[in-house]
């Protein structure tokens, strides 16, 4: 008699088979302590008979799992073997009649539907006629097999239903388990995917703003020779290319920008508008309306990027002669506003026609992914030939 494999009745299943065993083991040993008062040849045939029938129980024992998964047929082999020597032991042995308890379990185990219930009632009235030729017939005679084939009836039933509650648990724990697994399956590709975007975002507010920077400085190089200003120009673009492997290096290992590790975060902005300015020609203005304290790492990282892509924008699209920066600090709520008089465009167009190049459409919404993230809000407004106001707003703890 066995369980499902792995199941949490696993030891309700497992005290059933060592109570069976020993069950047997018992009864055996009684025949065989019993056939000491037989005379001479019938308790050895007493013996032999019992010794056999006790290795086929052990033999069908050992190989119970096979006999599970090969039922009816080598399942109804072995009980029909057990039965046959039980009824060659009990001929001989009154003690014997009582091995047909544990034989009704495992009749009612490997015969499945009408043929479990019909064997055991033949084995009871077997037993019934047994007993009585052993030791006459009479009612204690017949009603103590009857007893026993209900109660085995009964146990057998129960233990079905265990079984089955046990296969259907297990089921479910599988079922459960994969599940499991396809969702752990799925978050990690969201945060493969969630990262692959933040990266995308990093790289477009960092190196390629910078390098752009770069591009253009060398051109301006170019165009005005590599001596005097020229030469200016050429330190500057190498000067944004080492900013350029810093920031590459910072969102690899996850810091904070370079710009804010020895910098406050009006500081930071500051350089960049100075920056800005230098490398484009474009006077760049900042604000700054109230006290500025210590904001969050990822928020002042947050406004850093946008400050850095709505500047890009600004000079590489929007044609501007002038930007202003504003960094205001209410009591909750740090706002970034940043302004530019350039060509402007209309908001309400299809994502890839509000800009000139698609560069400049995935900046917006990179700045709105970021946003997000945090919390907060990003307000574009803008009209053709009217400029353009890109507006960053933050929750920040009083």
């Amino acid at each position: 008699m066995t369980g499902p494999t792995g199941s949490a009745l696993n030891p309700v299943f497992v005290g059933l088979r060592i109570g069976l065993h020993g069950l047997v083991v018992g009864l055996v040993a009684l025949v065989v302590a019993t056939a000491g008062s037989a005379e001479m040849p019938v308790a050895a045939v007493i013996v032999c008979l019992a010794a056999v029938f006790l290795g086929t129980y052990a033999a069908g024992s050992l190989l119970g799992r096979n006999l599970e998964g090969m039922r009816p047929r080598l399942g109804a082999a072995w009980v029909g073997a057990l039965s046959l020597e039980w009824l060659a032991l009990a001929s001989v042995s009154a003690e014997a009649i009582y091995l047909v308890f544990p034989l009704f379990f495992l009749v009612l185990h490997f015969l499945r539907g009408w043929r479990g219930p019909a064997a055991v009632a033949v084995a009871t009235l077997t037993a019934i006629a047994l007993f009585g030729m052993h030791r006459g017939f009479g009612v204690a005679g017949a009603i103590g097999p009857l007893i026993g084939a209900a109660v085995a009836v009964a146990i057998g039933l129960a233990y079905r239903s265990l079984a089955r509650e046990a296969a259907e648990r297990e089921r479910l724990i599988a079922e459960l388990r994969a599940t499991r697994t396809q969702l752990a399956a799925v978050e990690r590709a969201a945060g493969v995917q969630a990262e692959r975007g933040r990266l995308a975002r990093e790289i477009h507010d960092t190196v390629s703003q910078s390098l752009s920077s770069i591009i253009m400085l060398l051109h301006a190089a170019d165009r005005s020779g590599i001596t005097g200003t020229g030469l200016g120009r050429v330190h500057q673009a190498r000067d944004a290319a080492s900013q350029a492997l810093a920031e590459t290096r910072q969102f690899i290992d996850e810091l904070s920008p370079p710009a804010l590790r020895e910098a406050t975060l009006v500081e930071a902005l500051k350089r960049l508008a100075v920056q800005t300015g230098d490398s484009s020609g474009i006077p760049v203005g900042v604000t700054i309306a109230g006290v500025v304290e210590a904001l969050p790492t990822p928020v002042e990282t947050a406004l850093l990027r946008i400050a850095q892509g709505a500047l890009a924008n600004a000079v590489q699209h929007a044609e501007a002669t002038r930007i202003d920066l504003t960094l205001s600090m209410l009591d909750s709520e740090v706002i970034l506003d940043v302004v530019d008089d350039g060509i402007g465009f209309t908001p309400t167009a299809p994502h890839r026609a509000q800009v000139t190049g698609t560069r400049t459409a995935f900046g917006l919404h990179a700045m709105r992914e970021r946003v997000a993230q945090l919390g907060g809000s990003l307000t574009v407004e803008s009209e053709p030939g009217r400029g353009t106001s890109i507006v960053a707003a933050f929750q920040v703890p009083e």
